[in-house]
C-alpha cells in the first residue's frame, strides 16, 4: 500500500481504494479501448451492475458481442467499497407500493428474497470463494425509541411476505451477539456475509470467459443513442446500458440525476480468540441498527470487524473522490460506533478507513429502465443496498433487452414495479449540498436525543429529516 495513504493517526491506512484491495490486491488491469468500435450491446461501468448484465445477457445469448467499458478498473467504484452485505433490501418498496399496489411491491420483494440463493448460486458454480457466509442479517435495537422502530420494521416485513423473519428479546439477542444495550433485534435468513472484491474479480472474470470484452482506463465522457463516446474512440451498438451508480453525476447532461452520497468505513486489527468470546458473533451475521443514522458492520473472514455508516454524506457539485480517503472525524465517529456496540474492543486498533459513492436518486427509489424508443437503458439508485439488488436489475436488463429485440417475450421480471420508473432530478446547488449535510446532522441530532432522553417515540426531528430527504 503507498505509503501516502496512511493517517496522521499513525496506523491507519486511509484510503487506497479500500480495505478489501488491500487484501486481495489491485487488479492487473485490462487493456483500454484503441479506437472505434462496434458492438450489440454496450455496457458503461464494470461494477456489479455492469458485470451482471454482461453475464446474463451471454449466458441467455451466446451469440452477442458484450463490451463492458470501464473508467479505471472493475469494481473501483461502491463494488470494491461496500460493507459486504448481501441482503434482501430494496430501496423503494413503500413507495411501489402506494403506486403500484402491495401485490406488485410484494413480487418485487419476493425477487429480492430469491435473488440472495442466486448469487450464492452463480458464485458456486462459476467457483468464485468471495468468503461468503450465508448467516443472515440481524438488526438490533438499543434505546427504547430503536426498539419500537424495530418492532414496526418486523411487522412491516412481515406484511410483505417474509414469513421466516425472527424477532429476539434482550436475551436471546445476547445469545447471538454481545451489542452493548441491545435491548432487541430481528433476524431474516435472506442476507450473507462476502468479500466484495473477491466477488466482483471472480464475476469479472467469469464475465471475460464468456467471451465479453472488457476495456479498462476508459473513461465514458457522453452516452447518446447508439454511442458511448470516449476520449479514445466511440462503440456504436444497438443498446447503451448505463451502469454507473454513484459516478453517473460524471456523464454529461447527468448532474442531478443521482446525489452520488458518501459512505465510509473501518476495518479494525483482527480480533484474538478472548476479543471474539466477549462479543460473541458466533453466526457471522451482517450486523445493522435501527438508528437512524444507521451503521453497518460485517465479521470478516479473517477475523476483523468491518463496519460503516454515512460519515461526510456529500461532496459540493456531486463531486467524487479518487482513492476512497475519508476524513479523520469520520473515522473517529466509526470507532465510537464500534465502542459503543462492543465496549471491551476500546483498544482495538483501526487499521483501514476508506470511503466511496452510492447513488440516490430523488425519490430514493432503485429503478431499471430500457428506452425502446432509443436503445438506451440503465439501473441503479441502490441506495446503498447494492450488492444484491445489482443482481436482480441486471436479469432484469436482460430481460428488457431480450423483450426489445424479439428474442424472447415478458418475463416476471420485466413486469416489476421498478421498471420504467421515473425520477425528477435534484436541486440545484447550492440547495443539493445544503439539504443533504442538514438532512443527516438532524439524523445524528435525532439519534443523540433518543440516547440521552430514553422515549419509545422517535424523536421528532427524525420525520423532518425524512420530508427533507422525500423518503416520505
Amino acid at each position: 500500500m503507498n505509503s501516502s495513504a496512511r493517517s496522521s493517526a499513525g496506523s491507519v491506512v486511509n484510503g487506497g481504494i479500500s480495505f478489501w484491495y488491500a487484501d486481495d490486491g489491485l487488479p492487473k488491469g485490462r487493456e483500454p479501448l484503441t479506437g472505434d468500435a462496434s458492438a450489440d450491446v454496450v455496457i458503461v461501468g464494470g461494477g456489479y451492475t455492469g458485470l451482471w448484465t454482461a453475464y446474463y445477457l451471454k449466458q441467455a445469448a451466446p451469440f452477442l458481442r458484450v463490451t463492458v467499458l470501464e473508467q479505471k478498473f472493475c469494481g473501483y467504484g461502491a463494488s470494491g467499497r461496500n460493507g459486504g452485505w448481501l441482503y434482501n433490501g430494496v430501496a423503494g418498496r413503500d413507495r411501489y407500493a402506494a403506486r403500484h399496489g402491495r401485490e406488485a411491491a410484494v413480487r418485487l420483494q419476493k425477487a429480492m428474497n430469491e435473488t440472495v440463493a442466486e448469487v450464492v448460486a452463480v458464485t458456486r458454480a462459476e467457483g468464485i470463494d468471495a468468503d461468503l457466509h450465508q448467516g443472515g442479517v440481524l438488526e438490533v435495537a438499543t434505546t427504547p425509541a430503536q426498539l419500537a422502530r424495530l418492532r414496526a420494521f418486523h411487522e412491516h416485513e412481515l406484511s410483505y411476505g417474509e414469513t421466516d423473519r425472527e424477532l429476539y428479546g434482550a436475551r436471546a439477542t445476547r445469545e447471538r451477539i454481545q451489542v452493548a444495550d441491545a435491548v432487541g433485534s430481528t433476524w431474516t435468513p435472506h442476507g450473507a456475509r462476502l468479500h466484495p472484491v473477491k466477488l466482483v474479480k471472480g464475476l469479472a472474470a467469469a464475465v471475460e470467459a464468456l467471451g465479453v470484452v472488457i476495456h479498462e482506463s476508459t473513461p465514458v465522457t457522453e452516452i447518446r443513442p447508439k454511442h458511448a463516446v470516449t476520449p479514445y474512440g466511440t462503440v456504436r451498438a444497438p443498446y447503451v446500458l448505463r451502469c454507473t451508480e454513484g459516478f453517473t453525476a460524471n456523464l454529461k447532461g447527468q448532474r442531478r440525476t443521482w446525489l452520488p452520497m458518501n459512505s465510509s468505513m473501518i476495518a479494525t486489527a483482527p480480533l484474538t480468540d478472548e476479543q471474539w468470546e466477549t462479543v460473541g458473533w458466533t453466526g457471522l451475521e451482517t450486523l445493522g441498527d435501527m438508528a437512524h443514522a444507521y451503521m453497518y458492520a460485517q465479521r470478516t473472514a479473517d477475523g476483523r470487524i468491518a463496519l460503516g455508516g454515512r460519515g461526510v454524506p456529500y461532496r459540493f457539485g456531486s463531486r467524487t473522490d479518487n482513492d476512497g480517503r475519508t476524513q479523520q472525524t469520520t473515522i473517529d465517529a466509526l470507532r465510537d460506533i464500534l465502542v459503543r456496540c462492543f465496549p471491551s474492543l476500546a483498544g482495538l486498533a483501526i487499521e483501514h478507513a476508506w470511503s466511496g459513492v452510492l447513488g440516490v436518486p430523488r425519490d430514493w427509489c432503485a429503478t431499471v429502465t430500457l428506452d425502446r424508443s432509443t436503445g438506451l437503458g440503465w439501473a441503479g439508485g441502490y441506495v446503498g443496498s447494492g450488492v444484491a439488488t445489482t443482481n436482480l436489475a441486471a436479469r432484469t436488463l436482460r430481460d428488457l433487452v431480450q423483450l426489445d429485440s424479439g428474442q424472447a417475450g415478458r418475463t416476471d421480471l420485466t413486469e416489476l414495479p421498478w421498471v420504467n420508473h421515473k425520477v425528477r432530478k435534484w436541486e440545484p446547488e447550492p440547495f443539493r449540498w445544503l439539504g443533504v449535510h442538514g438532512m443527516y446532522a438532524t439524523y445524528r441530532a435525532a439519534d443523540q436525543r433518543e440516547r440521552l432522553h430514553p422515549s419509545t417515540t422517535s424523536s421528532p426531528l427524525a420525520r423532518i429529516a425524512d420530508r427533507v430527504a422525500g423518503r416520505h
